[in-house]
């Protein structure tokens, strides 16, 4: 499986990734005027521009709306963003049709059964360890960190190390 499990992620050009448990610990706090506050982790953030500079595309597809996850795409430099998507089968295929990518060279992070038709469609599909039991099971990948506390990080330096780059991507701040 560990071969398997590289060969995949070798092959991703396009990560996508869920955000309620993934790009945050899935936790949503409201404040007393009903406004919606979410956490986000830097080593994520920098994990994912790592990813980009690397050439792998990155997407969010969520099915909450908010406008803290559009500031934050914008602040990473994700291009793709679909958001308000309950129905995460379509967005992806309207994703593929953007970007000309085959789901085979495609990768997602999720944790919910919302995600599983995407995570059964991608050739490489992750999730984090306090995702749901039914996607656990169904996935390529499980990271050691949870949603919002370096999964993100950790599944960029996975991708990265498969792909080779890993070092290129550090040699920067190693000079």
């Amino acid at each position: 499986m560990q071969d398997d499990t590289v060969t995949r992620a070798a092959r991703v050009r396009l990560m996508i990734f869920d955000v309620d448990g993934i790009l945050t610990d899935g936790s949503l706090h409201y404040g007393a005027d009903g406004e919606l506050i979410k956490t986000f982790n830097v080593l994520d953030g920098h994990g994912i521009k790592l990813l980009q500079q690397s050439g792998v595309a990155t997407a969010i597809i969520s099915a909450r709306k908010s406008a803290l996850v559009a500031r934050r795409a914008a602040d990473l430099g994700i291009q793709h963003l679909f958001q308000g998507v309950h129905d995460k089968r379509t967005a992806f295929e309207q994703l593929l049709v953007q970007t000309g990518h085959a789901a085979e060279v495609c990768g997602f992070i999720g944790d919910d059964v919302i995600d599983l038709p995407i995570l059964l469609r991608v050739g490489f599909a992750a999730s984090v360890p306090n995702g749901h039991p039914e996607v656990q099971s169904r996935v390529h990948y499980v990271t050691r960190a949870h949603g919002g506390r370096g999964a993100a990080r950790e599944l960029c330096d996975f991708i990265l190390r498969a792909q080779g780059n890993y070092e290129a991507a550090l040699a920067p701040y190693l000079a």
